[in-house]
């Protein structure tokens, strides 16, 4: 046995075949819960395996899912898995020359999606040549079928509930394509093996990682269950998918919703006694705190553990209200991306005083980014993390030799965040390179202006971003969503709350308030929409 996903699944299957390993609550189309066993989630995922298999979709090709929440996602990953298919997420925002260029990208032989994206799919799958096969989930929306998909549920139907699939490796791949904030979308090349250790933490997150394949099903046959996943933001972002596979390899349970409905997120949280929400940043914890303190207050959390964020940062101000709503959650503000998995959690002084400050793991440095060698205690540099990293980016070598090198026999991945770090190896995240703002010679990273921002008792949502300006090339500029209820806010009401907060270069020099601040689904930070913004706001002032 390899440290491969599919097998070290199986190996959990074995363990406790009887324990319910997956929950989707509002199933769509009926509106009733889901509800699998280990056992029956194994016997799915290998229906759907035999089918691909049988349609003539190869080991090593490619499959895109292009799906809300549901178990259908979580059965197609792990059928992928199980056949030796590359299992490859697509964002389902796209419109359809995104989708097309992802499709061409990723060369994609297999699309399983949901019905309500039909015509878009329809649009893009025929400019698309390796793409030959269709799974459709649920009804197509509008007029009817536009594509000749096989129905998931005649896929299902179809497909031998028995394993009999050949051998397996840990150097099956694994894809996370990753739009970040700028620039098309990337693919990540993972071995499985990789993946395992720096993005599932190689079986005990927060523990030590196992030291044979063997043990992982050991470890679960020898512990109890009760602990509840409940990755919030889209599967099709990989922290979510990774949260379900790390509950997975310990045996437990997760929770999926279809979309993020706060009020409904709260319900289940009461009803199925979760111990573990992840979600990214500010954009979805606010909403909790509405709830919370509005129609859903007086709502049981006392199962509920730990609130964890990956993707974006929970700022101090925002912690602080939901921590005085359910004082005994632990919050943790964790430091990842998909060309590193995990690298570490933020510090109990992490803040607006002193900075994002994480304690890492030890393959994560600060490094160099022109000579890859570790920068000196206060010196910035960028993050870096070493040895089970990505192979690199699929079908753009120029990309990745720019991000991943070696060291030796060591391979590394070099990440967009820059950092210091000091004499006791805590990291100062500065912020992503690529939003780094020039005003004057002085750098200003933009997630520190934000904090400062989301600390106003008005401010509800915020985003920093460089506006160009005549004399000191760009000037700090900020696109804020001001709070339900609040009254008017201006730029000088902005300049005097963060001017106790930010040194005077980093204040905000020009204020738009929108209506709405645009992100991802999963709560990612859109840079290009800010800049947008105040591009034309700026032309219509001139």
């Amino acid at each position: 046995m390899e440290y491969n996903l599919a097998d070290l699944f199986e190996s959990v299957v074995d363990a406790v075949p009887d324990r319910e390993a997956l929950v989707h609550v509002g199933h769509p189309g009926t509106g009733a819960e889901r509800r699998l066993t280990y056992a029956q989630l194994d016997a799915a995922a290998n229906r759907i395996a035999h089918h691909l298999v049988t349609t003539g979709i190869a080991p090593g090709e490619h499959l895109g899912l292009h799906l809300y929440n549901g178990v259908e996602y979580l059965q197609t990953v792990l059928a992928c898995l199980k056949a030796r298919i590359v299992p490859v997420n697509v964002n389902y925002r796209y419109v359809e020359e995104e989708l097309v260029y992802l499709y061409r990208d990723a060369d994609l032989a297999a699309l399983v999606y949901d019905g309500e994206f039909e015509e878009r799919v329809a649009a893009a799958a025929p400019q698309a040549p390796a793409l030959r096969h269709l799974v459709r989930v649920g009804p197509p929306a509008g007029a009817g079928a536009a594509t000749d998909a096989v129905a998931f549920t005649a896929a299902e139907a179809s497909g031998d509930p028995g394993r009999g699939f050949g051998p397996r490796s840990a150097d099956d791949r694994f894809i996370i394509y990753t739009g970040g904030t700028t620039g098309m979308p990337k693919g990540v090349m993972w071995r499985q093996e990789d993946l395992f250790f720096s993005g599932l933490g190689g079986g005990a997150p927060t523990g030590e990682p196992v030291k044979r394949p063997e043990e992982l099903a050991e470890r679960v046959a020898a512990g109890g269950e009760g602990i509840t996943f409940f990755p919030t933001p889209p599967l099709m972002h990989g922290t979510s998918t990774l949260t379900a596979f790390i509950a997975f390899g310990f045996g437990q349970r997760v929770v999926l919703h279809r979309k993020f409905v706060p009020h409904e997120v709260l319900r289940t949280i009461e009803k199925e006694k979760v111990t573990s929400v992840s979600l990214v940043g500010d954009a979805m914890l606010r909403p909790l705190i509405d709830a919370l303190k509005g129609p859903m207050k007086g709502t049981d959390c006392s199962a509920l553990f730990s609130v964890s964020s990956s993707g974006a940062i929970m700022s101090d101000s925002v912690r602080a209200e939901f921590q005085a709503l359910v004082p005994h959650v632990m919050l943790l503000n964790n430091f990842g991306s998909s060309e590193s998995g995990f690298n570490g959690t933020a510090t109990d002084d992490s803040g607006p005083d002193n900075g994002f400050r994480l304690r890492v793991n030890s393959r994560t440095t600060v490094v160099d980014p022109a000579t890859h060698e570790p920068v000196a205690p206060g010196e910035p540099g960028r993050i870096a993390q070493r040895g089970h990293v990505p192979l690199g980016y699929y079908n753009d070598p120029d990309k990745t030799a720019q991000t991943f090198f070696r060291r030796g026999e060591e391979r590394w991945v070099l990440l967009g965040d820059m950092a210091t770090v000091d004499a006791e190896g805590i990291v100062t995240v500065l912020g992503r390179g690529s939003q780094c703002i020039n005003t004057g010679g002085e750098k200003v990273y933009p997630e520190e202006v934000e904090q400062a921002l989301k600390a106003h008792p008005d401010v509800y949502d915020a985003l920093v971003a460089g506006a160009p300006d005549a004399r000191w090339g760009n000037r700090v500029a900020a696109v804020v969503q001001v709070r339900e209820g609040a009254g008017a806010l201006s730029l000088d009401d902005v300049q005097a709350h963060c001017r106790t907060r930010l040194a005077g270069y980093k204040i905000p020099r020009h204020l738009v308030i929108a209506p709405r601040i645009r992100r991802s689904p999963s709560g990612k930070a859109d840079y290009r929409w800010a800049r947008s913004v105040l591009t034309t706001a700026r032309s219509a002032e001139d």
